[in-house]
């Protein structure tokens, strides 16, 4: 991704999860490249350093704060370091995703509530954290990662669809509370990604079907899901891009 630092996001903060790898890092770096400062969060530290260096590189700004999504007080920690380095938080980026997809009557109930904290409530809880600071500054963007899942059933992905479908009907709600007063809520919906997601699947059978039902297309990289996550926070304040629905052009089904 070419950079090109100092100019529509100036001035303004941006929070990403996810960011040690795939979606999060790609759009860590392109929001860095537009002059955001970028707060990267997510588990691994030592990536999110590699990632924070890049981005200095290129004379941009990024603040690294691990984060477990799933942890209240990490939530809160994020918050409030942001607020405490830049005094505001203009985009958030609900980007943390776990994929353990399993038939339901195999899936023991830690993967259930695993998927449900990482893929929702996590997610949630986060929003609800930022929430304060943007109504206090009168706008904001909130830009919520669900998947084709959440609306097209799929084998072996019940909880993980539960999970992004809430994700699509928590987007949809929060725009009719917060609109009014400045807040830009959109949801991105993608189909075949080429990350790391597929790690989670622990089953070995179906992660290689899953795998070769990816290869069978030509999927989409992680950059361009955030060209689509750049654009929509690169609107004019009247515009609020709602829902992007994001799939391969090789991807019939679903």
């Amino acid at each position: 991704m070419t950079a090109d630092f100092g100019s529509e996001l100036d001035s303004q903060v941006a929070i990403v999860t996810g960011a040690s790898s795939g979606i999060g890092n790609a759009t860590a770096r392109s929001l860095a490249a537009r002059g955001a400062s970028v707060v990267l969060a997510a588990r691994r530290e030592d990536e999110l350093n590699e990632l924070a260096d890049q981005i200095e590189n290129e004379d941009g700004e990024a603040l690294v704060v691990p984060t477990d999504i799933t942890d209240d007080e990490d939530i809160d920690t994020l918050v409030e370091t942001t607020v405490d380095e830049y005094g505001q938080i203009d985009i958030l980026v609900n980007n943390a995703g776990y994929m353990p997809l399993v038939n339901i009557a195999d899936a023991d109930r830690e993967t259930l509530h695993d998927t449900i904290d990482v893929n929702l409530d996590g997610l949630i809880t986060l929003t609800r954290a930022v929430v304060p600071q943007m109504l206090e500054q009168g706008e904001g963007h909130i830009v919520n990662l669900s998947s084709v899942a959440g609306r097209f059933p799929m084998e072996n992905s019940s909880h993980y669809m539960a999970a992004k479908a809430g994700v699509v009907g928590f987007g949809e709600a929060l725009r009719r509370d917060v609109a009014a007063k400045g807040i830009r809520v959109a949801t991105i919906e993608p189909g075949a990604v080429d990350t790391e997601l597929l790690e989670g699947i622990p089953d070995a059978e179906l992660k290689s079907n899953v795998e070769e039902f990816n290869q069978s297309m030509r999927q989409l990289r992680p950059d361009d899901i955030a060209r689509t996550i750049t654009f929509i926070v690169t609107q004019p304040e009247h515009m609020d891009i709602n829902e992007v629905m994001v799939r391969p052009t090789d991807q019939v089904q679903p």
